[in-house]
């Protein structure tokens, strides 16, 4: 049996019209948010930030430590 596809969908395009009205929400949420814990979050901002150099000076820094070990023995 095929399917005839030249019927349009009964339910209409609620999907897509459901993700634009998330997406709608969920910015004017994002904005309210960070307009009322501005404060908050520039306070914290200096923390974060020196907790989140640790992890990326022990990445980037250990990278080129001569670790890698070759085939050979050298001196």
């Amino acid at each position: 049996m095929s399917h005839d596809h030249t019927h349009p969908d009964p339910r209409g395009n609620t999907s897509g019209r459901f993700r634009w009205v998330l997406l709608a929400f969920l910015a004017i949420a994002g904005f309210f948010l960070f307009a009322e814990h501005r404060a908050h979050l520039f306070g914290v901002l200096p923390l974060f930030l020196l907790l989140l150099v640790c992890p990326l000076m022990h990445l980037f820094m250990h990278s080129g430590g001569g670790h890698r070990h070759s085939g050979g023995d050298k001196p």
